[in-house]
């Protein structure tokens, strides 16, 4: 299997897809201005799981869908090309898998290793970056080993000691929410392998029962899930729009910036349908 140190980046197409054309160095000020033109440009989808497409995670198929195709994906294709677009750019970065903690109570027993993103080292200090956890996707790389809460252009997060790794959570509506638990070390490619499977397979996996949908700018975060389109504000406003099967496909062009496909309407039309 191709790795990310190993397979190759067209770096100017790249640059031309996420709409980027300032500075190329391996400095903290680029990696966040990488981070957040990606996360703008590039939207998580995963509509080839519901049509039965599937994910393919070797290098060319990725940046032929993501770049060529100027379509989205979820966590291992956006990360796994993030990722290689840092080593071409000279970056010193690693994968990371992490265990998904978003939006589940307390007491809930593990998840599965089904989330990638990136460990970025810059001047002796460690870097988590992430450009593909949907519409909670923190919107700033953030420093490992550094106390207390760090700002983003959205929420602030914060990084807590965990097991063998780190709890990374974001503070939603004045309380700290987990996001997810990083292991520590770099995976061997068959755990991305794996959780792919899992995560695009699996009865249990949320991409297998709905639609979903997601993109951050600067001024707003933007989800949808099946029917419901719902747009957060910096300032923590937000408000929620129930959409019909017609709105759905408008949504996933106009707002989350894709080539809707004909071959999509059936998924669309289940989207709509969906209990509120």
């Amino acid at each position: 299997m191709p790795t990310a140190e190993t397979s190759p980046i067209d770096l100017p197409q790249y640059l031309a897809r996420i709409g980027y054309d300032g500075p190329l160095a391996p400095t903290p000020g680029v990696l966040a201005a990488l981070q957040a033109a990606h996360v703008a440009a590039i939207p998580f989808e995963a509509l080839d799981v519901l049509t039965g497409a599937g994910v393919d995670l070797a290098p060319a198929a990725i940046d032929a869908k993501l770049i060529a195709a100027r379509r989205g994906g979820y966590c291992f294709e956006q990360n796994d090309l993030f990722l290689r677009v840092l080593r071409a750019i000279g970056f010193d970065a690693e994968g990371r898998l992490a265990r998904v903690r978003w939006m589940l109570p307390e007491g809930v027993p593990e998840t599965p290793r089904t989330h990638q993103l990136t460990q970025v080292r810059l001047g002796g200090e460690a870097w988590l970056v992430d450009v593909g956890f949907g519409s909670a996707v923190p919107a700033a790389p953030l420093a490992l080993g550094r106390e207390g809460p760090q700002p983003t252009a959205h929420e602030r997060c914060r990084i807590l000691p965990h097991r063998d790794g780190w709890r990374v959570e974001a503070e939603i509506a004045g309380a700290w929410a987990a996001l997810y638990d990083v292991s520590d070390g770099e995976p061997p490619a068959i755990d991305y392998a794996v959780g792919n499977w899992y995560t695009s397979t699996h009865p249990a996996s949320h991409f297998r029962n709905q639609l979903v949908a997601a993109r951050t700018t600067a001024g707003a975060r933007y989800a949808l899930r099946d029917n419901r389109l719902t747009i957060r504000a910096r300032d923590g406003s937000s408000e929620q729009r129930h959409l019909d099967a017609d709105a759905i496909a408008a949504a996933l062009a106009d707002v989350f910036l894709l080539p809707v496909q004909a071959g999509w309407r059936g998924v669309i039309e289940r989207a709509a349908a969906a209990a509120p």
